[in-house]
Formats: C-alpha cells, structure tokens, sequence
C-alpha cells in the first residue's frame, strides 16, 4: 500500500482539521492508486487543507493535479453554538467563517500549492459547469441528507471507469455520529454502479465497476 512521505505525512498532522491519521493513510493509498489514471483527483470539503495536503502529494507523484471544492464559509457543525466551530477562523470583518486563508497556508507551508485547484464555490454549482471525468471523487463536505445526497449525485457521475469513489464520515451505528454519509455509500453501493474495495474505521473506498450512479 502506497505511503506518504514522512514530511507529507508531518505536515498532515499539523494542519487544522478532523481526519485521523489512519483514515488520513487509507486516503493517500486511494489517491495513490487513482493517479495512475492520470486523472484529476477530486475532493468535496476543503476545510483547512488538511486532507488536500494527501491528494495534493498523491497527485504529484502521479504527474496529476488534486482539485478541491469547498465554499470556505464551514459546514453545518462548524458554524457558532455547534461542536465543532472554531473562532479562530471567522472573518472578524464579515462575521462569516472563511478557512479559505488557512488553507492557503496550510499548502504552502506543505509546499504544494501548485498541485492543487482550489475551486471557491457550491459543490453542486461547481458540479454543473465541470465537464470532465475524475479519477478519484472524496466526498466529505456537508452532513446533512440535502448536501450529502448533492455532492453524490453531482460528482459520482464524474469518476471515470475503474477510479474511486471515497466516503468519509461513514458511521452505520446512529449512535457513532451522522447518517448521512452513510446513506450515501449504501446508495453507491445499491446503484450496482460501484463496489467496495476497503473499510478504514469511518473511511470508504469503492471503485466504479459499472456505469450509472
């Protein structure tokens, strides 16, 4: 199984984000394996960069690029009074979150801004207007069943035959947290269009065997 070099690897775990390391290794192998299609590996959810930092060195090594989607305005749980908000990255002008900054240093200081397209905008709007296939689609923005559901139907159609599909945030046990990324690997899964290749404690990989989503 493919591994991150060692500094990729120490610059992942000091960049602000949620990913565990062993889902952070699991991500790299996908990636890893995904470039050799010499397609763009996609992700949904930039956050602060801290899983980009993985796709971004995957896809260097492959002679790719890693393009990552995100609004930079936080997910749901991120916003004020939730668990996981951190006032460290509000806008003290607008009042908005805005992680789009951090990000922006977290690859620098990785050195990796060049590998990677930060797209600034809506999952779904973005999808609309991208016109080409990807080798691999991380979904792992929005909780809820309307973005979650969203970033499923407008980038699974994208991943081209024998690229990955990986989920994050899967939890089959209610009481583990949000079922909404749940319900979209099993919805992979029921299309007949993708079959899964690992388990990786929340983290799913599956690969496009069939068409259709």
């Amino acid at each position: 199984m493919a591994a991150p070099k060692p500094e990729t690897l120490a610059a992942f775990e000091a960049a602000k984000g949620f990913m565990p390391v062993r889902e952070g290794l699991a991500l790299y192998a996908a990636a890893a394996e995904a470039g050799r299609l010499g397609l763009p590996l996609l992700e949904v959810g930039t956050y602060c960069g801290r899983s980009t930092i993985l796709l971004a060195d995957a896809a260097r090594a492959a002679g790719t690029v890693a393009v990552t989607v995100d609004h930079h305005r936080g997910s749901e749980e991120q916003q004020p009074g939730w668990e996981y908000h951190d006032p460290a990255v509000v806008d003290p002008e607008v009042g908005l979150m805005d992680t789009l900054p951090t990000f922006r240093r977290t690859l620098h200081a990785a050195g990796l801004e060049e590998h990677v397209i930060a797209v600034v905008g809506r999952s779904p709007q973005v999808a609309r207007v991208w016109a080409g296939e990807v080798g691999l689609v991380f979904i792992d923005g929005g909780h809820t069943d309307e973005h979650a559901t969203a970033d499923y139907e407008g980038w699974a159609p994208r991943v081209a035959e024998g690229g990955l599909l990986v989920v994050h945030d899967v939890f089959p046990d209610p009481a583990d947290g949000g079922q909404a990324p749940y319900r979209v690997y099993l919805r992979a899964l029921a299309s007949g269009a993708f079959t899964e290749e690992s388990v990786t404690d929340s983290l799913r990989v599956l690969r496009r065997t069939g068409p259709g989503f």
